[in-house]
C-alpha cells in the first residue's frame, strides 16, 4: 500500500497542479480573481473581498466588466498558497499572451488580474483578454482542436483567438425517423447529432471528454445535509440537488443546451 503524500507551505507547487483536481495558486502580495466555492484550503496570510468592495474599485474597473456574475466572484490577495478545485472535476491552468479565449461562466474558476474578464455575446460565456494565467475546470480532460469544426453544444468549454460559433441543424436528422418521432412525441430532448456549434476560421476550440456539462450549483451555498452547520439550501430546490444551467432564478445566465 503506498504512502499518501503529505504536503506543507513549502512542498506545495507554486501556481500549478498538485494533482489532477487540485491546483495551487501563490500570492506573494498579489491579487487573484476567484469563482465563489472554489477556494478549499491556504496557508499564509489572504484575505477575499467581493467584487463591489470599495478599495478594489480601481482593479475591478481595469479587469472585470462582467456585472451580470459580479456577484458569483471574488478577489483574493495577500501572501501564501491558495488550493482550488471544483467537486473532482479536471482542473488546469493555461496561458494567453496577448490573446483572446471565451469559456464556459461555470467552468472558469480563477485569473490573473492582468487578464480583462469580458461579458461575451454568447450567452452563460465570459471572454478573457490580455496576457496572462486562468484556471479552468472540465468534466473530464480538455481536447483542443482546430477549426474548422462542429462540435456538440455540451461538450464545448470554450475558444481562442476565432469567431464566435454559429448554429448548425442537421436537417437530415431533423426530417428523419427518429426527428419525426420527437416532432411527434416530445420524447427526446436536442442531441449533439441533431444541432451543433459551428466553428470556422483560425483559432482554437476546447472540449471536454463527455457531452455532460458540469452541473452547477449555487455558489458560497452551505449544502444542506447532516453534519453541516446553517445549511439552509437553495429556496425552491431540493436539498443536495445540483443547479442545472440556464436556471431560471440566475437570469439564465448559463448557456446549456
Amino acid at each position: 500500500m503506498s504512502t499518501p503524500v503529505i504536503f506543507d507551505p513549502a512542498t506545495l507547487p507554486a501556481d500549478d497542479n498538485v494533482n489532477a483536481y487540485t491546483f495551487c495558486v501563490e500570492l506573494k502580495g498579489s491579487s487573484w480573481f476567484l469563482q465563489k466555492g472554489k477556494m478549499i484550503a491556504y496557508y499564509g496570510r489572504i484575505d477575499f473581498n467581493g467584487i463591489g468592495h470599495g478599495r478594489l474599485d480601481r482593479l475591478v474597473r481595469t479587469s472585470f466588466h462582467s456585472p451580470l456574475h459580479a456577484s458569483d466572484w471574488v478577489v483574493a490577495e495577500g501572501s501564501g498558497k491558495m488550493l482550488l478545485a471544483d467537486r473532482a472535476f479536471d482542473v488546469n491552468s493555461y496561458d494567453l499572451e496577448n490573446g483572446n479565449l471565451t469559456i464556459r461562466s461555470g467552468n472558469l474558476l480563477a485569473f490573473q488580474p492582468t487578464l480583462a474578464l469580458k461579458q461575451s455575446i454568447v450567452p452563460g460565456f465570459l471572454t478573457l483578454i490580455g496576457t496572462g494565467k486562468f484556471v479552468a475546470a472540465s468534466n473530464g480532460p480538455v481536447v483542443f482542436m482546430e477549426p474548422p469544426i462542429r462540435v456538440d453544444p455540451q461538450a464545448l468549454v470554450g475558444w481562442a483567438d476565432c469567431p464566435s460559433p454559429c448554429h448548425h441543424y442537421d436537417h437530415s436528422y431533423l426530417t428523419g425517423v427518429i426527428g419525426g418521432l420527437r416532432a411527434m412525441t416530445g420524447i427526446g430532448g436536442v442531441s449533439g447529432e441533431e444541432h451543433q456549434f459551428e466553428f470556422v476560421g483560425a483559432g482554437t476550440v476546447l472540449l471536454q471528454s463527455t457531452e455532460m456539462l458540469m452541473a452547477e450549483q449555487a455558489t458560497g451555498a452551505v449544502p444542506q445535509q447532516a453534519g453541516v452547520p446553517g445549511g439552509q439550501g437553495v429556496p425552491g430546490q431540493q436539498p443536495g440537488a445540483p443547479r442545472l444551467p440556464g436556471q431560471l432564478g440566475d437570469l439564465q445566465r448559463r448557456f446549456g443546451l
